[in-house]
């Protein structure tokens, strides 16, 4: 799915800026060491770049930070996940602290939600 210039260009940046939470995760997804699954970061779908991906299962593993929960935020990422899931593609919203606190389960979850 293409994407915008700018949009390429952004994902780019997000790469080199990743945070904590994104690290970890990226560091437990990367190479295919979670059942073989090929995951890229940072992927830019449409509009939107996407913490995570992998085309096989065509799931998004997005890592939610506290501002996640702010009430403007949630509207626009109901929006985004709408609009990603009418692409085909499932969303897989996981907070940050969850992957700070207990790595094992989140990826299990992963695991499970690609079929894996």
């Amino acid at each position: 799915m293409d994407a915008p210039r700018q949009t390429v260009k952004r994902a780019r940046e997000l790469r080199r800026k990743m945070t904590l939470p994104e690290i970890l995760m990226w560091t437990a997804l990367r190479g295919r060491r979670l059942a073989g699954l090929r995951f890229r970061r940072q992927h830019p779908v449409g509009p939107y770049i996407l913490d995570f991906y992998c085309d096989d299962a065509r799931l998004a593993v997005e890592i939610d930070g506290e501002r996640h929960s702010e009430s403007d935020r949630m509207v626009h990422d109901e929006r985004r996940t709408a609009w990603l899931e009418a692409q085909g593609l499932r969303v897989l919203r996981i907070p940050a602290r969850d992957v700070l606190a207990d790595m094992d389960a989140v990826l299990s979850h992963v695991r499970r939600t690609a079929g894996r």
